[in-house]
């Protein structure tokens, strides 16, 4: 196939020879080209980043001093010219800074799109169909019982259950990047418009995204200091799924256990995490928004990676339209995200 070693799977990532660069590598590397800052994407110790600058921001921020030196911040829709390959970056609605990277030579174009989702999410640039030769989806949620409902309706049962039982903290797991933030404009968009309080964890990259314009409304650190366990009553609290294993959720009053995850739609992961108030809210595209994106691309051929990849693979082989598997080793949903 013309322009196929354009790029090619290492162990370390997906390598263009032609530009001597990489694409979201899990480990060193002499220049990385980063989707997203997710930890599964986004890892420290490269020579050189090419990235958004929302992403190198995020970056900095979760990395620290393992963030490279030398770094160069992308404009979407903005060609690069990286030894012999053309690079654009291109939104991909995931989470904020999010991108899907083209890659160009000789007339042929790769796109990888990273992690993406199609639903309108006002926390991030919208995804942008990109005409390709090849197109790398993700397949996170790539079997066809994942459809997710309206992320609007599963926050619209939140608040109903907050009417519900006044007297309980309303405790929801949520992502630091991107879920976290989202959930909070849902409930703005919802109507809930009092202060929604914080695990410390989650402090800097709410703070990062109202910073570039995302308003987010009245945030308030969750600490006993504030009050007593009982003035949490009522209220949301948001955090980090780490801190739900730990002694933080005792600190409030009467905890409802809440988790917002595209995995809520797994009855048993939700009974394995203890939780309450399943909100199945994801930020990865569901099996009707890979197919349609795929169908709305019409590329010559699709390459899958991250997920559950036979089963789209075996899709696009029924719509006459060339797949395989990459097998790459190492991206995971950060976390479960």
């Amino acid at each position: 196939m013309p322009g196929a070693d354009l790029l090619i799977p290492r162990p370390e990532g997906l390598y263009c020879p032609a530009g001597g660069f990489h694409i979201d590598p899990t480990r060193p590397v002499a220049r990385a080209l980063v989707t997203h800052a997710h930890s599964d994407h986004a890892t420290g110790g490269h020579g050189a980043v090419l990235a958004t600058r929302e992403t190198l921001d995020i970056m900095a921020i979760r990395l620290g001093e393992a963030m490279p030196a030398r770094r160069e911040a992308a404009v979407f829709g903005a060609p690069l010219r990286i030894g012999d390959a053309s690079v654009t970056f291109h939104p991909a609605g995931h989470v904020l800074g999010s991108a899907q990277i083209a890659v160009e030579r000789g007339g042929w174009r790769i796109v990888a799109s990273g992690d993406y989702k199609r639903t309108p999410d006002p926390t991030c640039a919208a995804f942008e169909p990109v005409p390709c030769d090849v197109f790398i989806t993700e397949a996170t949620f790539g079997l066809p019982v994942f459809r997710h409902p309206d992320p609007l309706a599963e926050i619209r049962r939140l608040i109903a259950s907050l009417g519900q039982f006044p007297d309980r903290t309303h405790l929801v797991g949520v992502y630091a990047l991107g879920k976290a933030q989202r959930v909070i404009r849902l409930l703005r968009d919802a109507g809930y418009d009092v202060p929604i309080y914080l695990h410390g964890a989650l402090r800097r990259l709410c703070d990062y995204y109202a910073s570039r314009g995302i308003a987010l409304g009245d945030l308030a650190d969750a600490t006993v200091a504030r009050g007593t366990a009982r003035d949490f009553a009522g209220t949301v609290v948001l955090g980090p799924p780490s801190a739900f294993a730990a002694t933080w959720v005792r600190r409030f009053a009467d905890p409802l256990v809440g988790f917002a995850s595209g995995w809520m739609q797994v009855r048993a992961r939700a009974r394995q995490r203890g939780v309450e108030l399943p909100l199945v809210v994801s930020d990865h595209s569901d099996w009707t928004e890979l197919t349609a994106t795929i169908a709305e691309l019409a590329p010559s051929e699709v390459w899958v990676t991250h997920g559950r990849e036979e089963a789209l693979v075996r899709w696009c082989a029924l719509q006459g339209i060339p797949a395989r598997p990459l097998h790459l080793v190492g991206y995971e949903d950060e976390a479960d995200d």
